[in-house]
């Protein structure tokens, strides 16, 4: 699933007319680079979740192929945040096999078929973190499960009686695998919710590990001045 719903406040007045995922580096859009990169992974199957201009995301999938079955997952009258975005997309989704999600405004030279195995079936996530700056931060013990989360702006710390002296601290890449589990547990939810406020409330009951690759390199396209680095970054992929 790619999350491409986003409003893209940060990179206005771009995305005052093109949404997040369509804004153009090295030529092609956000969305393109990512499709091009789970169809070499052998994705076959892409769920993608729009609200913010989202007839034009619908008419460059109608006008583009990927050599990949593509369905969007309609939030046009509500933006539902992570979490609740992925569990309207739940319908979509078929058998029982884990579920590759990914921001579409990360670009990395993760390679997805080695997240994809390192993913067991006794965890409710695998999320991908990096050792970068970052204002937010998640906290993982010596097993590399999840443990917490802090915000190193506001001071704000979950739970708020965290002992961080013992755990690792790394940012979360935007991209995670879950087990089709995760819908039932989301079931009780509002219809809007954060992913990693719903991970840190699962965490005590359910296995959420940390993955980061060896030599993992990655840029979160989410400002303007990002543009010129994202163009350099594609290039080295």
């Amino acid at each position: 699933m790619i999350f491409a719903a986003g409003l893209g406040t940060r990179l206005r007045p771009i995305t005052d007319t093109v949404p997040k995922a369509l804004v153009p580096v090295n030529g092609k859009p956000l969305l393109h680079h990512l499709l091009v990169k789970l169809q070499q992974a052998g994705c076959s199957y892409v769920v993608i979740n729009v609200h913010h201009l989202a007839h034009l995301i619908k008419e460059y999938i109608a006008t583009h192929d990927y050599g990949m079955h593509i369905v969007i997952s309609d939030e046009s009258e509500q933006l539902l945040d992570t979490g609740g975005g992925l569990r309207h997309a739940a319908p979509l989704f078929r058998g029982d096999e884990p579920i590759l999600v990914h921001n579409a405004d990360i670009l990395s030279n993760i390679d997805l078929k080695q997240l994809l195995a390192a993913h067991t079936p006794d965890r409710l996530a695998t999320v991908v973190t990096s050792e970068r700056e970052s204002s937010r931060y998640l906290f993982f013990d010596e097993n590399n499960l999840l443990k917490g989360w802090c915000n190193t702006k506001s001071g704000e710390l979950k739970p708020c009686n965290l002992d961080v002296t013992r755990l690792r601290k790394s940012a979360f890449a935007g991209i995670h695998v879950v087990s089709p589990h995760i819908f039932t547990l989301m079931q009780p939810q509002p219809d809007k919710f954060s992913i990693i406020n719903f991970y840190l409330d699962m965490m005590d009951s359910h296995s959420i590990a940390s993955y980061t690759p060896h030599n993992f390199a990655m840029l979160d396209v989410g400002k303007i001045d990002s543009l010129a680095a994202a163009e350099q970054f594609i290039s080295t992929l």
